[in-house]
């Protein structure tokens, strides 16, 4: 019996997905965009879970599409039940909620990269490296990469990668901001567990109204996003708990100390 395409590993309030295919550098064939898809459909409607981390398997964290299973012509394998699966995948991820923290421990490829950038946060092992390959393929993106790379890191940069579909180190990753930090390989899961820990332990609430603020605002002007914060703000004030704040604010005070100290 052949092993799952997805790995899911739940633990403290923590879901790892790992993707399984470390023989074709993780390529994300129809069963693998399917399961991705489903497995943050399940997440969503799992209140224990409040945080994810995507990795992949072996060396590489995705070389993107199965390019051997497109070349094999049949277009239809790129459709899913009501549209191209790739989309509705990476909109279920946009879709989710709670923080997905990327563990980025290889190469990020073209539809791989794409799933790094649908993750909230990226996490990069020194042995990561990214390329939008689309020019050399000879395809346009459909999964946003065109529009999210620009706004992370810039035009001009973005242009750079884009219109040469050159790799960039993780190094230079972490220098244009496309990965929050850099760790050695064996440091990346702690890294990341670490995070996500850090993240699962704040208020589940305002956790999930938070990410939707910033989601939100980063696709509107400024002044409309003052609006959204404005609006989340006033209405969390109708329910505000001046008990509830009090109760927290001594374990946020000995936090501060113990940052304060390390």
């Amino acid at each position: 019996m052949s092993e799952p395409v997805l790995l899911i590993d739940k633990a403290g309030g923590i879901a790892t997905l790992t993707l399984n295919r470390p023989q074709h550098m993780n390529a994300l064939s129809v069963e693998l965009r399917l399961a991705l898809m489903r497995a943050f459909e399940e997440l969503q409607n799992d209140p224990k879970v409040g945080v994810v981390i995507l990795t992949g398997a072996g060396q590489a964290f995705s070389a993107g599409i199965d390019l051997k299973e497109l070349g094999s012509g049949d277009l239809d394998i790129l459709k899913g039940e009501d549209g191209v699966l790739g989309v509705k995948m990476i909109r279920t991820m946009e879709a989710f909620d709670r923080p997905i923290i990327g563990a980025i421990n290889g190469p990020a490829v073209t539809g791989g990269f794409e799933l790094a950038l649908a993750c909230d946060m990226r996490i990069a092992s020194t042995q990561a490296r990214f390329a939008d390959t689309h020019v050399r393929v000879g395809v346009i993106p459909g999964w946003g990469l065109s529009q999210k790379l620009q706004r992370l890191i810039g035009d001009g940069r973005a242009k750079e990668m884009s219109l040469t579909g050159n790799f960039i180190s993780a190094a230079q990753a972490e220098a244009w901001g496309v990965v929050n930090r850099v760790v050695e390989p064996e440091e990346l899961i702690p890294a990341c567990i670490a995070l996500a820990r850090d993240i699962a332990s704040c208020v589940p609430e305002a956790l999930v109204e938070y990410k939707r603020l910033i989601d939100l605002g980063g696709r509107t002007t400024m002044a409309q996003g003052l609006d959204i914060e404005l609006d989340a703000y006033e209405e969390q004030a109708r329910r505000f708990s001046a008990e509830a704040v009090a109760a927290r604010r001594k374990a946020v005070i000995g936090r501060g100390r113990v940052q304060k100290d390390t």
